[in-house]
């Protein structure tokens, strides 16, 4: 592994992530805020709650390929920072990708009732967050995006991507997103495992569609 490059590049991930990662806390804590101690915010909460109940993976779907997905595209195209691909195929790469992580995510969330409940007690949620961001996020989530989105920045191109996804990538790229994500990921999702079970998908999709713009309005890219 090559330390200093590594080393180089957590600490730009620190640098541009520390005030994002700041707000995005404040603005998860805001939201918790808001249900547990406003008790006009209630009615919304429910709301959102019965279609999340109602249309179940359904409302996910469509729920996180808004906020993850179309939202952070419809910014991306307005500041010319897409990649240089026909607009329908970056549309349905943003609705897709986002649709079906945002169910996969649901389900995560749900097998993580099953195995330690849905109570807000410091226990559970220090057992999801470890399983989350430990087991979950460092060995499938957060290396499957970056290697879909170095799909993506090499023109859907499968010979392109197995040549840009070289040492370099597995043992600097790769690991400063990991250890970048944990930064702002775990705190955020301590702060989702919080709420009820129906109200943890439309949390995260507001923390994850706020920290996307957040990290493009930074990156610029």
């Amino acid at each position: 592994m090559n330390s200093p490059a590594l080393f180089r590049e957590i600490k730009h991930a620190l640098k541009q992530n520390l005030l994002p990662g700041i707000i995005l806390q404040l603005f998860a804590l805001a939201i918790v805020w808001l249900y547990f101690y406003q008790p006009s915010s209630q009615v919304m909460f429910e709301t959102i709650a019965q279609l999340k109940v109602q249309y179940g993976w359904r409302y996910t779907f469509v729920a996180t390929a808004l906020f993850g997905g179309l939202i952070p595209f419809l910014y991306l195209y307005r500041i010319r920072a897409l990649p240089q691909l026909p607009i329908s195929k970056l549309v349905a790469f943003y609705l897709l990708f986002w649709g079906i992580k945002g169910v996969e995510v649901d389900f995560f969330y749900q097998l993580q009732g099953y195995w330690f409940g849905y109570d807000n007690t410091f226990a559970t949620i220090a057992k999801k967050t470890a399983m989350d961001q430990f087991v979950y996020s460092a060995m499938w989530a957060a290396p499957s995006i970056t290697i879909c989105y170095l799909w993506l920045e090499n023109n859907f191109s499968y010979k392109k991507t197995l040549i840009a996804a070289n040492k370099t990538f597995f043992t600097t790229t790769l690991p400063s997103v990991i250890i970048s994500n944990w930064l702002v990921w775990i705190p955020a999702v301590s702060i989702i495992y919080t709420m009820p079970a129906n109200l943890q998908i439309p949390l995260f999709n507001l923390v994850l569609c706020f920290w996307v713009l957040m990290l493009t309005a930074l990156s610029k890219r």
